[in-house]
């Protein structure tokens, strides 16, 4: 057993969405690698989960991050 509990990483102020506990927290309450963020303000991280469904759609939607070859069929 430890002497020193390990704080989590953040400030007061920075506003995170908890994976773990489905909920919206102001500064270091969870692990960095339960939550998302930081976010400014407690309402854009209660939409957390929707920023990171867009933004992951985005990515796999763009054109300079796919993993498959291009079609070289039509050069011949």
């Amino acid at each position: 057993m430890s002497l020193f509990k390990k704080r989590a990483q953040g400030k007061p102020g920075e506003w995170y969405y908890c994976l773990d506990h489905k909920k919206v927290e102001e500064g270091p309450d969870c692990p960095g690698e339960d939550r998302l963020g930081p976010y400014a303000s407690p309402d854009e991280a209660r939409h957390a989960m929707e920023i990171a469904r867009e933004r992951n759609r985005e990515w796999e939607n763009d054109p300079r991050w796919q993993d498959t070859p291009a079609d070289d069929s039509d050069k011949d």
